[in-house]
């Protein structure tokens, strides 16, 4: 059974980043996997990607040019949703690509950017193949969102985007599904994946998915690389006092409206202002960060940037008393997973798929949602906590019972099973 993985990068963000591990866990299982890019970042060899010369290096960039540059001129609302919502207007045709000709299944995750256009899914499913499809957010069942919000027309038939300035009964949201309704009309061959339980509850919701056969599946993490490590050492590698409270947050990018870091902002400032005993605090940040001006925050503060090793992360992760993030919008976020691993608690807003990881004061804390003071009563409670080794103890623990390579992998081959063996 040879299974094609395709997404459109094997790192970068957080689905390409579940992307590979699953392939790892695959094939460490000794499943024939593949994975089947349009860019290639990683030296893995199990990994193919389709811009392979000038030609399709310029090709997939007029496709991002092509996909992205209408939008931003004639409908996006502001800058803030400038990525939020992919129209899949302009792509690749992978049908004839051997990883796909020659695939006994085909498993989609994430394609937008100009990767594959809703008529190049179509040709996939018109392959007769059959198809899994792991959904890394919401775009598969709405008119071009990837995370809807408040708002809930995906339950009909989209339109009046709240992300559009020319919002209407017919505007491209509208147009969206409709593309999509064409896609998965008459299609048998196609099964879903959700990364969460809450977003599988979501996706049967949806006009679009409430009729096909959708699973839960969490992504999978390498508990021999993300996994505690000495917290001292790491502490006096990046001149990090050793007797200072630690937060951490990070994500691929802290700007991302999704992110929720002005919470975060006036969660610091209640904690300082609030409890006396946050006087050794000081904050960790990783990730891209073009805009935000940490001098908002109220302690001192570390920045790391972007950090592209594993190892590297294991360590940040480690030498923290706690992870925070204010995420408004998630899925099941590689980061919670991470932190976890390395036996660092978490606070964060009770939403979406984050309470699934999140077993409140047991490995950390769900604070009430967009409720920064309740946001600053959980890190003081975890940076304080009488039970800290408890705590990192139980952290760790969920993913080791959850989210491990052979637990995840188990889970997909029985899923290839039942769907081949039909």
């Amino acid at each position: 059974m040879k299974i094609s993985l395709i997404n459109t990068s094997d790192a970068g963000g957080g689905a390409p980043a579940a992307c590979l591990r699953l392939l790892k866990a695959l094939t460490g299982q000794n499943v024939d996997a593949r994975l089947l890019v349009q860019y290639k970042k990683t030296g893995d060899e199990h990994v193919t990607a389709i811009v392979n010369s000038f030609v399709t290096k310029l090709k997939a960039q007029l496709d991002f040019l092509r996909e992205r540059i209408p939008f931003i001129l004639f409908h996006e609302k502001d800058k803030s949703v400038r990525f939020a919502f992919s129209t899949a207007n302009v792509g690749t045709d992978i049908v004839k690509n051997p990883l796909v000709a020659g695939a006994d299944i085909i498993h989609l995750h994430w394609t937008n950017s100009g990767f594959l256009s809703i008529a190049d899914l179509k040709r996939l499913v018109d392959t007769g193949k059959p198809i899994v499809w792991t959904l890394h957010d919401m775009w598969t069942f709405t008119g071009g969102c990837h995370y809807s919000g408040t708002c809930n027309h995906f339950i009909n038939e989209c339109g009046n985007c709240p992300f559009l300035r020319d919002a209407g009964d017919n505007d491209i949201s509208h147009s969206g599904w409709l593309r999509k309704a064409a896609l998965y009309a008459g299609a048998k061959n196609i099964t879903f994946v959700t990364c969460s339980r809450w977003l599988a509850g979501v996706a049967k919701q949806s006009s679009l998915l409430k009729d096909f056969r959708i699973e839960s599946i969490p992504n999978p993490i390498d508990i021999n690389t993300f996994l505690p490590k000495d917290k001292a050492a790491a502490r006096r590698q990046r001149d990090i006092d050793p007797s200072a409270k630690i937060i951490l947050f990070g994500a691929a990018n802290i700007n991302d409206r999704r992110k929720g870091i002005s919470y975060l902002v006036e969660a610091l400032h209640i904690l300082k202002a609030g409890y006396p005993q946050s006087e050794k605090t000081e904050i960790v940040i990783f990730g891209k960060n073009n805009h935000f001006d940490v001098s908002r925050l109220p302690f001192k503060v570390h920045e790391l940037n972007l950090i592209r090793s594993q190892d590297e992360l294991a360590d940040i992760y480690s030498m923290a008393d706690v992870f925070v993030t204010p995420s408004l919008e998630d899925n099941l976020p590689n980061t919670i997973m991470e932190a976890m691993a390395c036996g660092t608690p978490v606070v964060a807003f009770n939403t979406g798929g984050i309470p699934e990881m999140v077993d409140h004061q047991q490995n950390g804390y769900l604070a009430g949602f967009k409720s920064a003071t309740d946001m600053a009563k959980g890190l003081h409670e975890i940076l304080n906590a009488v039970n800290a080794a408890e705590l990192s103890a139980g952290a760790r623990q969920k993913v080791l019972d959850n989210y491990t390579n052979e637990n995840v992998a188990g889970q997909y081959i029985n899923l290839y099973q039942s769907i081949f063996n039909k």
